[in-house]
């Protein structure tokens, strides 16, 4: 069975910047599409950020694209976000996505059960 692993939240005041990473069991993440969502209470879980599985496109989600960067570690399998000039709207549980396919900023047909997240806290 899969697991993934996100760790690197944190508290940062507006304009910081934290990295996000994951990990996974029994999986080769650069051989699928692999992405970031986040939820806050009370709303859906939504999409961030993705990385396409052949060609290692990246897509964003609109209020995150400039400050926000997802890239693979594939020597370490690892995933990671680069969160840049964060702001308080970016507060959420951030967990990651691997999948079949990356599109709008989207993982779908995810290959495991959703991980515990990390927690994303930014002050104004």
């Amino acid at each position: 069975q899969v697991e993934v692993v996100e760790s690197g939240g944190g508290l940062v005041e507006a304009g910081g910047s934290l990295r996000l990473s994951c990990t996974a069991s029994r999986l080769t993440i650069d051989l699928f599409a692999a992405g970031w969502f986040r939820q806050t209470p009370g709303k859906e879980r939504e999409a961030v950020s993705c990385i396409s599985r052949y060609y290692g496109d990246t897509h964003y989600q609109a209020s995150v694209k400039g400050r926000f960067t997802v890239t693979r570690d594939n020597a370490k399998n690892t995933l990671h976000l680069q969160m840049n000039k964060l702001e308080p709207e970016d507060t959420a549980m951030y967990y990651c996505a691997i999948g079949s396919y990356c599109s709008d900023a989207r993982v779908t047909e995810l290959h495991h059960s959703w991980g515990q997240g990390t927690q994303v806290t930014v002050s104004s």
